[in-house]
């Protein structure tokens, strides 16, 4: 059968076409991985929602939990754990709002949980503590685990770190993991720093310079923290960057910033999750 040009494609683009041969045409790890909405089953007997992305093949791969920000479960974060996948991870990212209602809004949910005065601790551990063990029980999975979270995420992330047996933390510039909770702050929420000896895992941090939640400051009092502990570190802070450098669709995204932070993030993941 004759091959019909494209309109706009010429005969020597077609005929070059021809040639390309079966194996050269595998899709790119980006292309290849799936994605979907799965359900998990919280330990108070709620039905959680999660976003699963996982790569192409059959592994091993270690597996990343994605910890969303306060503004919610959203397609950001959404983005961030198909990038994950892309990399060779079996990452997931469940809903923490979800006892909003499963078929609620996610503005509306995340509206509805600040005002409640966020999630508890130790519905949070709880709720990580399942996606978790969702990832090491993957048939890919490679048995470490990292956790990652952003702004209320990543006090999450320092949260799971202290918390449960996980192998790999990033916190990105997360909020009251230290300092003092401004009066009449609507979140329920505590200072974890006294927490720092009880540190599971390697920690990154990454952080803007011109935050004020957490500060300068903060980041330090964290550091000092750690340091007394005893405990595995790096921090990076980035000058000219605020609250929400890596948020791609919000005026405070610093792109140096955040390309900078995404290489130390594969290099921390790559260090403590792949391999044996």
């Amino acid at each position: 059968m004759p091959v019909v040009p494209l309109a706009g494609t010429s005969r020597a683009a077609v005929s070059w076409r021809r040639d390309i041969k079966k194996e050269d045409n595998v899709a790119a790890p980006e292309e290849a991985l799936s994605a979907r909405n799965v359900m998990l089953a919280g330990n108070d007997g709620a039905q959680i929602n999660a976003y699963q992305a996982l790569p192409a093949g059959d592994g091993p791969f270690p597996g990343v939990l994605v910890i969303h920000h306060l503004p919610g479960w959203d397609s950001g974060t959404k983005e961030i754990t198909r990038r994950f996948a892309a990399r060779g991870y079996n990452a997931i990212c469940p809903n923490l709002y979800a006892r909003q209602g499963l078929d609620v809004d996610p503005d509306d949910a995340a509206a509805a949980t600040r005002e409640a005065g966020g999630i508890p601790d130790e519905q949070f551990v709880a709720d990580a503590g399942v996606a978790v063990d969702a990832l090491r029980a993957l048939p890919t999975a490679n048995g470490k685990v990292g956790v990652i979270g952003y702004c209320s995420g990543g006090r999450h992330a320092f949260l799971t770190a202290v918390s449960l047996p996980v192998d790999a933390a990033v916190d990105c510039y997360g909020a009251f993991v230290t300092g003092t909770v401004p009066e009449g702050f609507p979140l329920k929420v505590r200072p974890l720093v006294d927490r720092a000896p009880q540190l599971r895992c390697p920690l990154l941090g990454l952080f803007g310079n011109d935050d004020q939640f957490p500060s300068p400051e903060q980041v330090d009092e964290l550091e000092q923290a750690l340091k007394e502990a005893g405990k595995t570190y790096e921090f990076h802070r980035y000058d000219g960057a605020g609250h929400a450098f890596f948020a791609v669709e919000r005026p405070s995204y610093r792109p140096e910033a955040a390309v900078d932070g995404w290489q130390h993030i594969f290099d921390w993941y790559g260090k403590y999750l792949m391999g044996g």
